[in-house]
């Protein structure tokens, strides 16, 4: 009989310019699963990314430091323990203008893809 769980022990780092670390530890890049994805990320100080308006709902939740949200020009500042969900066709800018990391988890369904995310030309 198959076991009915998987564990994953080596998930897969998305490799960056910016400094950011994203491991995917269940996704498309990971075990081919495009209706979720769940990664563990650290964005640096200073850290920040083009805008973007993704296919998919995003689900975040800060384990450590502060994440800035730019919503649809709404600035939102979320601190550990703290939780957000972004609607899919949600026109946002996600980064760290702060001096500390920001350590958190992203859900995102259907699953994040590069051809999902929809992001601008900074």
């Amino acid at each position: 009989m198959s076991k009915k769980y998987t564990i994953q022990k080596s998930p897969f780092v998305v490799p960056t310019n910016d400094g950011k670390l994203i491991e995917e530890h269940f996704g498309n890049a990971t075990d081919g699963n495009s209706k979720v994805s769940i990664a563990h990320m650290i964005a640096p100080p200073g850290w920040s990314e083009p805008f973007q308006t993704p296919e998919f709902e995003e689900y975040t939740y800060i384990i450590k430091g502060k994440k800035q949200f730019n919503i649809d020009g709404e600035i939102i500042v979320l601190e550990a323990g703290q939780s957000i969900k972004i609607e899919k066709h949600t026109r946002i800018q996600y980064s760290n203008p702060f001096t500390e990391p920001c350590e958190y988890l992203a859900v995102c369904l259907p699953a994040f893809s590069m051809g999902l995310v929809h992001r601008e030309d900074s």
